[in-house]
This record gives C-alpha cells, sequence and structure tokens, in this order.
C-alpha cells in the first residue's frame, strides 16, 4: 500500500520504518529541513520504562494549585483566556482532574508500562537490524529522593511497576551511591533512591535522524520543508492532502492508501478540521545541555531528581536536565521572564547537584548553555491515541506526551502492524479497536 506519514519526529519516523520493512511504499511529510527538530531534539533522552507514570494522580490538583504561582514549578497550568480561545485547554484539564484517582491512576500505568515494554524490544531490535549509534548507555535509571516522605512512597511506586513487570529496585543511600558514584558530593541530601537496571538512556535526535536515513535507503520518499496545510476530506474519507513547499511556495494534494498523522501537538488542531476530536494539547517542556569539564565526576547512570522532577542524563562529553511543564498553549518562545526563570533554575540545579563538574555559567557570565524547549502532545491520561480514526484513511499515532523516547519505536511498530492487518502483541487499547 501505499502510505503517508505526516510528521518527522520519532514517532512519524519509527512508523514510516516499520511500514517500509513491511514492502509499503512510503512518503513522509515535514515542515523542518530533516527529522527531530521540533518536540525530539533535546528530550531528556531516557528509555524509562519504569517511570511510564501519568501525571495524573489524587496529590496532582492540590500540587498543581501549589504550584500555580512559582516561575519554577514542575507542573505550570496557565489559563489561556478568553474562555473560547482556551476552551480545548480546559477541557483538556477537566478530563486531567477526571484521572486524578487511585483507580485511574493504575489503570493508566497498565497500559503506559505495556507499551513501555513492548516499545523498549522495539528499539532493542531497530538498533540490531541498523546499528545506529546515539550516546547509548545501557547502565539503567535512577531516582533519587531528598525527604524521608518522598522516599516512603517510592516503594509503592516500586511495587506497582513490580505488578506489570518492570523490577523498579528500591535502594539506600549508600547502595545508590555503588550504583552512581557521581553522587558523592550531593550524598548528605539524599534520603535514599530506586534502580532499575533495565531501562538506559540516548540521544533521541541522533537516533530518529539515523533512523531516517536508513529509511531513505530503503526508498522512503521525503518531503522536507513542506508545510501540511489541509486534510481534505470527501464525506467519511480522506481523499488528499494538501501541502507547499516552503521554498517555492508550490501547493499540491497527496494522495495516497492511508494517511498517519504524527505531528505531535499540532495533531489535534489538523483533526479538528475533519471533525475528529482528541484532548492533545501542548505541554510546553525545557532542557538545558551542559559541556562537562570534570569526566570523571559525571554521572553515567541517567536519573530522575524528584525533588524537581528533572530528569538528568548524560550524552557523550554533555550533561542534559530536562523537565517542568507548561500546559499553557503553543509558545515556544525562551525570550520570557518565566522562561528564562525556568532555564536557570535547570543550570542552577546541575551546579548544586554536581558543582563544577559542568559549565553552567550562563551566556552573561561567559557561558555557552543550550537551553531549549519543546511542546509536548499531552493527553489527560498521558495514553497517547494509536490507530485510526472515524474518518475512513486516516490514522493517528499521537499524544505521547513526555514519553514520545520511550513509547516512539513501539507506536511506529504497532500502528505498522494495525496497517498490515495483524494485532499487536500486548495489552493496550488501541484507538478505533
Amino acid at each position: 500500500m501505499k502510505i503517508t506519514v505526516l510528521g518527522a519526529g520519532i514517532i512519524g519516523i519509527s512508523t514510516a520504518w516499520h511500514l517500509v520493512e513491511r514492502g509499503h511504499e512510503v512518503t513522509v511529510v515535514d515542515r523542518q529541513a530533516d527529522a527531530a527538530l521540533e518536540a525530539s531534539f533535546a528530550n531528556a533522552a531516557q528509555i524509562s520504562v519504569s517511570y511510564c507514570e501519568p501525571w495524573a494522580n489524587k496529590d496532582a490538583p492540590w500540587k498543581a494549585l501549589k504550584w500555580m504561582f512559582s516561575k519554577e514549578a514542575p507542573l505550570l497550568f496557565r489559563p489561556q483566556m478568553p474562555l473560547g480561545q482556551g476552551w480545548h485547554q480546559y477541557r483538556w484539564g477537566l478530563e486531567f482532574l477526571a484521572n486524578c484517582n487511585d483507580t485511574a491512576f493504575e489503570r493508566n500505568v497498565q497500559q503506559l508500562v505495556a507499551l513501555g515494554s513492548y516499545s523498549h524490544q522495539a528499539l532493542k531490535d531497530v538498533v540490531a537490524a541498523t546499528g545506529i549509534e546515539y550516546n547509548r548507555l545501557e547502565k539503567g535509571i535512577a531516582h533519587f529522593y531528598l525527604d524521608q516522605k518522598s522516599f516512603d512512597s517510592a516503594a509503592g511506586a516500586a511495587a506497582l511497576m513490580g505488578k506489570y513487570g518492570v523490577k523498579r529496585r528500591v535502594v539506600s543511600r549508600d547502595e545508590l551511591l555503588l550504583i552512581e558514584p557521581a553522587f558523592q558530593q550531593y550524598r548528605d541530601h539524599i534520603v535514599g533512591g530506586t534502580f532499575t537496571a533495565s531501562d538506559e538512556s540516548g540521544d533521541a535526535r541522533e537516533f530518529t535522524q539515523q533512523l531516517a536515513r536508513r529509511c531513505a535507503e530503503r526508498g522512503v520518499q521525503f518531503l522536507w520543508d513542506h508545510d501540511v496545510l489541509a486534510l481534505n476530506a470527501q464525506g467519511r474519507s480522506l481523499d488528499s492532502v494538501s501541502v507547499r513547499d516552503r521554498a517555492s511556495g508550490k501547493v499540491s494534494a497527496l494522495r495516497s492508501d492511508h494517511f498517519v498523522l504524527s505531528m505531535g501537538s499540532y495533531t489535534a488542531p489538523l483533526l479538528r478540521t475533519v471533525g475528529v476530536n482528541l484532548p492533545i494539547y501542548p505541554g510546553k517542556g525545557y532542557s538545558a545541555t551542559f559541556k562537562i569539564l570534570k569526566p570523571e565526576l559525571a554521572p553515567q547512570v541517567s536519573f530522575i531528581d524528584d525533588s524537581v522532577k528533572c530528569a538528568m542524563s548524560r550524552l557523550g562529553d554533555t550533561l542534559r536536565i530536562a523537565g517542568t511543564i507548561e500546559v499553557g498553549g503553543y509558545d515556544t518562545g525562551l525570550d520570557s521572564a518565566l522562561s528564562r526563570a525556568r532555564c536557570h533554575m535547570l543550570a542552577r540545579r546541575v551546579e548544586t547537584v554536581f558543582p563544577g563538574v559542568c559549565d553552567t555559567r550562563l551566556e552573561t557570565e561567559g557561558g555557552n548553555p543550550q537551553f531549549w524547549t519543546g511542546l509536548r502532545p499531552a493527553t489527560p491520561t498521558n495514553i497517547p491515541y494509536i490507530g485510526k480514526s472515524r474518518v475512513n484513511k486516516l490514522w493517528v499515532n499521537a499524544g505521547h506526551g513526555t514519553l514520545g523516547w520511550t513509547h516512539g519505536a513501539g507506536s511506529g511498530k504497532a500502528i505498522a502492524e494495525l496497517l498490515s492487518g495483524s494485532k499487536p502483541d500486548m495489552s493496550f487499547g488501541f484507538y478505533g479497536y
């Protein structure tokens, strides 16, 4: 079959790879000049099946209220006004609140972990088949906690993950230091942690761009620098997709047997034009990447700092920290006071945990930090939409939130299997099935 994939992030490129491997004729369309230049560009770099937890839990509403006026809050809900323009955000928020209970939390965890485990194996299979190198570190992922109450709750989280086959082990401070000696300078602040040996880390952008090259070698056609203008439906079926070449301005209509919409946070607005309403809303996430000055003192194990809900991963001679989410629209700027405050918080956190290990100086201090922001296509449950829409020939693979890298390879494989007429071997609620 002839299949067009709209979007060239980790989800879109993984989709294209698995489709072409199954013998389909594939075209990929993206407005950028290369793959992974938006939400997949500089994420937390973690393949974290052990952290496949939804944002929505019983404590989230109260925390969100407490954090609402903090520029450095891990999760910041910024209401959009007027109500007419912000309706989709409010709808998303109401569905999020409906999932802030223990029953929904465990139900959502089960699906997220199922997709995470399936996806991790799919990633390993792709790497084995292609030999792609992307600063991969198979050293597990740790969490550390700074107060006893948080550490005590880690046992419950580990037990829940264990219920679904993920071995997230509770460890003492001394055990954590044996796993990652780089925490030595910060040891007096750490109460304890958890560790999952099966998790890993690596550069999502490098992986995605390399996989796009492998796709091209297998015959996938790429329309770079092309805007997706419209989905053209005839009745209940998608007839074509209008795209515009940014260089020439030429508009053309693409026709295929099927179309897969993998445009991250921009998926939902496009779907609404053909009467499909999915609660996918952008969460603005931040990262900062710093040059390592003292490699012998820098961490090898990727980890999550529970106190600020930030992840840190080593990528070659750099250290990346990522975290904080703003649910507040499609802004991707870094020049506002709020954005600067959040970026500076990331720099301070690296310096606090690993003093003198990285060059965390700001540009005004003579440093060269690589600050970045991207839109996380979030659903209220954190569960992505993978499957067929009610418009014939139109498929969706979007809504992965902060877990796009963790779920990317498996999401691409799963939708390729569905399009090829088979059912993926996992317990997951596929969209439209």
